[in-house]
């Protein structure tokens, strides 16, 4: 326990610092010797730690794929790494329910039990980008959907503008390109009384992984540019977008502005509910989100939740 400490010591010195920081200011600081230094960043390295040793001393150094905390400057007391997790969305819960800050990320290396919608499996093979967000919204319930609808907006626009590819929304929550899955999400609430206590949102991308490999209807960013994608660079747009979307308010405007990437308005679906199926023309979203379909004989629904299955298209990974 001592020796963790004193590891976690030196990272927080080597995070304070940006630069290079000699091993005797180290062992000055840290009341130890700098052979005792020198053992402590081995394991630090050993352990996956970018620690470079050069002449001078030691310097953290993150790559642009990098997905530990010190590679969110601004954020590291936010996100939570961990090589493996049975899932990200179980974990968030229990940090959630610990009092964890509002915009905190629990990421996965690899998930053994990620989960999609209606309680399918989501494949985290490595080289996805697998992560839940704890919000805390002042937020009444009833409008709490419109936060996964401004997450799934957020990620399709980084997609759009910083990697080319013609990333669409479809209803309510996947993340398209030519009609093959991308992204999926998943969330989660409690409440207190009519209002929010805390939202997690669950979210899968498919980077570098090979996602076709287990399902048809599913693509990787990778394989729609031609190049390995920095996931660690990925995340960061992604979160900064996603925050000036919550700054920007969670109204009408959001809802706009989502409709405008929908793949879904306009074509005819199936909607999937543990109760029931509901097929129809999907023509609208009111203002909380929910789907209005046109059914056969003339009457509207409106639909809050479920899983949503486009009639030209194949079943993705959910």
């Amino acid at each position: 326990m001592v020796n963790k400490k004193m590891r976690q010591q030196i990272l927080q010195a080597l995070i304070d610092s940006g630069d290079v920081v000699s091993g005797e200011t180290l062992s000055r600081q840290l009341g130890i010797s700098r052979v005792a230094v020198w053992k402590h960043i081995k394991k630090l390295q050993a352990a996956g730690v970018s620690v470079v040793s050069t002449p001078a001393g030691y310097r953290l150094e993150s790559g642009p794929d990098d997905l530990q905390p010190w590679a969110f400057p601004g954020r590291q007391d936010l996100i939570h790494y961990f090589q493996s997790l049975p899932s990200t969305m179980g974990k968030a819960r229990e940090l959630a329910r610990q009092g964890a800050a509002h915009l905190s990320v629990v990421i996965a290396g690899t998930q053994a039990m990620g989960r999609g919608r209606l309680d399918r499996s989501w494949h985290s093979d490595p080289g996805g980008l697998y992560f839940t967000l704890v919000l805390r919204p002042e937020l009444p319930v009833v409008h709490s959907s419109r936060l996964m609808f401004a997450a799934s907006l957020s990620l399709a626009l980084v997609l759009r503008q910083a990697y080319g590819v013609d990333a669409r929304l479809k209803w309510p929550n996947d993340v398209l390109v030519d009609g093959r899955k991308i992204c999926g999400m998943l969330s989660e609430m409690e409440a207190e009384g009519e209002w929010v206590r805390f939202v997690n949102l669950g979210i899968g991308v498919n980077v570098n992984n090979d996602p076709a490999a287990m399902v048809s209807q599913a693509v990787s960013l990778k394989a729609l540019v031609g190049r390995p994608i920095a996931r660690g660079d990925l995340l960061r747009q992604f979160l900064d977008r996603f925050a000036d979307q919550l700054d920007d308010g969670l109204g009408q405007r959001l809802i706009n502005d989502w409709k405008g990437l929908c793949a879904t308005l306009g074509k005819t679906v199936r909607i999937v509910t543990p109760r029931k199926v509901i097929q129809g023309k999907a023509l609208d979203l009111d203002g909380n989100g929910a789907l209005i379909l046109a059914q056969d004989d003339g009457g509207l629904v409106h639909v809050a939740h479920g899983d949503c299955f486009h009639a030209d298209c194949a079943s993705a990974q959910s």
